[in-house]
């Protein structure tokens, strides 16, 4: 499946999944405490807040949080070269900065196969090194 990892539209994505899993309206107002009007509501969202979310994902037993962090890798900006004097200031946890999934892999090799961005725009936009591209050619 090709995604556009920009445009994020997290509530059609949740009723597709919905609609993937057949899972009936009584059980998902059931587990979300609200009513079919609401659920109509979150499904026509861009965005829903972080509780709704969590809740979502453990209904339908899928990870939605994933999709933003993925735009986060794809899209966040370069650091600044002083930057580096901060990084360690904060109090919330650290996590690996380049974690590809197969989702972001195959949208990358897709931009090279199509020809819409070349091996070094892509390594330029999202900052992913030349080995590591070149690693992925080879192996997919």
């Amino acid at each position: 499946m090709k995604f556009d990892y920009k445009k994020i539209h997290i509530g059609n994505l949740i009723q597709k999944e919905v609609i993937t899993k057949k899972i009936e309206n009584d059980r998902i107002c059931n587990f979300m405490n609200c009513n079919e009007d609401e659920i109509e509501e979150m499904y026509r969202s861009v965005d829903l807040p972080a509780n709704i979310m969590l809740k979502w994902c453990k209904l339908l037993e899928y990870d939605f949080f994933r999709l933003y962090s993925q735009h986060l890798i794809l899209f966040s900006p370069q650091k600044s070269p002083n930057a580096g004097s901060h990084e360690n200031k904060t109090s919330l946890p650290s996590f690996r900065k380049n974690l590809y999934t197969k989702e972001i892999i195959n949208f990358v090799l897709e931009l090279v196969r199509t020809g819409k961005k070349t091996k070094a725009e892509i390594m330029e936009e999202y900052k992913i090194p030349k080995n590591t591209l070149l690693k992925w050619i080879e192996k997919y």
